[in-house]
């Protein structure tokens, strides 16, 4: 058999066009699932060809392992037995038994050539993979093949490309012979069938064209920095000059519209919103929202977004059909952008002067006419008065240096005694929950302070229960009880 193997290796190589030492790798992986079901199906075997004879060799092996991690009698053996046969065999070690050579027969080695030709497949696939890969293309171009419940089978050069009926834009009537364009989105090395997943509707697709379409992007001169799509129906896309001398939105537009139209048109008509990106996230989220007009913009940095100030005739334009340009503007900036008229803003922000008012009345035991200078000169929570650097304080004409002192010490005693109180309201409080991400001790407190002292306490809750019962918004709420519940799935 062994001037068998050595034939057999050396066609398969020039027939397949692999190397000798792929099909000779793939012959000793077949041999050895052979032996194991005429030895035992569980087992761990070795078989080693010799290359230059094609005489074989086959071992059993056990891994040695530690004598509470010893689970499977057919590949593992404990130390303790292990030492027995070989004094000096450490953890990790493994203990061969030579098997005597099995003739295998027609029918062995017939199965035997089927688990070669499939490694050989195997490796020849990955091959072509990593040659595409290799390339860094990230915009697939092809031909639809054929189509699969829906799904687009793209033929690519040598391989095979899926776009997945959900990564399509809707209404996109598809048909097989069609040359499409997509977008890179994954690679999937375990899928039997196209491991290349694409996209038509991913915003970095649309990124791909406006650099296809635009050349001073590949020179550095111009940058796309963010996108974001209604596919289909609408897109935003946020660029960067780095050279002073050209303008971004009409090298990106094009003569005449040539390059966004030919972009609109590889999109099925989607239109595009083409804005300036700014470093600073105020002025970006002006331009995002264009064509709207705003007023004014109030940024929280801590809750991550902007509150947003349009007049009437503005409104309906910023918020766009749906809430469409709203939702695009929101999704290409990163922040949550909070839309609203000006007697809108006017009362929140009375409301929210009024909550400050009385929390000064109330927790430094002033009038209402020392809340209101305070609330004037900018302050708005107890830890401003208590840790503002006294000078600024000083500053203020209606006090004088005693009264500034006064203020200073009330605060910081309120804030004592409510740090006491919190530290007091945590000795309950479960490690599991205090370390979750996006907890707190203030907010642990809370939470405490309504029977929420673990982590599954948490993870039961509701986000309207948890909204209500904390003041954080929605969407805080969601995260912190999807981390809560994630270790019921793990």
């Amino acid at each position: 058999m062994s001037r068998e193997i050595l034939l057999l290796v050396d066609a398969l190589a020039r027939e397949k066009n692999v190397t000798k030492d792929i099909v000779f790798g793939a012959l000793e992986l077949a041999l050895a699932s052979a032996t194991k079901k005429r030895v035992d199906d569980e087992a761990d075997v070795r078989v080693v060809v010799d290359r230059e004879t094609g005489d074989f060799e086959s071992f059993r092996r056990w891994e040695v392992t530690a004598e509470d991690t010893y689970v499977n009698e057919s590949q593992q053996i404990p130390l303790s037995e292990a030492q027995k046969q070989d004094a000096e065999v450490e953890i990790g070690d493994y203990l061969e038994e030579t098997l005597e050579p099995i003739d295998f027969g027609r029918i062995g080695a017939q199965a035997a050539k089927q688990v070669i030709l499939q490694k050989i497949r195997d490796a020849e696939r990955e091959q072509i993979l990593n040659d595409f890969l290799d390339r860094k293309e990230h915009l697939v171009t092809g031909t639809i093949k054929r189509m699969e419940r829906g799904n687009a089978i793209i033929e690519a050069g040598k391989i095979e490309a899926l776009l997945p009926r959900d990564q399509m834009i809707p209404r996109e009537n598809l048909r097989v012979g069609d040359r499409v364009k997509a977008f890179l989105l994954r690679i999937d090395r375990a899928a039997r069938g196209p491991q290349l997943i694409l996209s038509r509707t991913a915003p970095e697709f649309i990124i791909k064209l406006f650099e296809l379409e635009v050349p001073e992007v590949d020179d550095g001169l111009l940058e796309i920095k963010a996108a974001a799509r209604d596919a289909g129906i609408r897109a935003k896309i946020a660029v960067k000059s780095n050279d002073q001398r050209i303008d971004p939105i009409g090298t990106c537009v094009g003569m005449r519209g040539t390059r966004v139209t030919a972009v609109t048109n590889e999109l099925a008509g989607e239109r595009v919103d083409i804005v300036l990106w700014s470093a600073d996230p105020a002025q970006f989220v002006v331009g995002a929202l264009a064509p709207a007009e705003v007023s004014s913009i109030v940024v929280d940095e801590e809750k991550h977004s902007m509150d947003v100030v349009v007049d009437e005739d503005n409104l309906a334009i910023a918020i766009g059909r749906g809430g469409q340009n709203v939702r695009l503007a929101s999704e290409m900036t990163g922040w949550t952008i909070n839309l609203m008229t000006e007697e809108e803003s006017q009362t929140r922000v009375e409301a929210e002067t009024a909550a400050i008012r009385v929390l000064f009345m109330e927790m430094l035991d002033v009038d209402e006419e020392v809340a209101n200078i305070l609330i004037e000169e900018g302050f708005s929570t107890l830890e401003e008065v208590a840790y503002v650097p006294l000078h600024e304080m000083l500053e203020i004409e209606s006090f004088d240096e005693a009264t500034v002192q006064e203020l200073r010490d009330r605060a910081r005693n309120v804030l004592l005694t409510e740090a006491i109180a919190t530290e007091e309201k945590l000795d309950d409080v479960a490690e599991d929950m205090l370390s979750l991400e996006g907890m707190d001790k203030p907010l642990a407190a809370k939470l405490a302070g309504n029977g929420i002292k673990t982590r599954d306490d948490l993870a039961d809750l509701a986000i309207d229960e948890l909204t209500e019962m904390t003041g954080i918004d929605a969407e805080r709420a969601k995260q912190l009880i999807t981390t809560a519940r994630a270790h019921w799935f793990e």
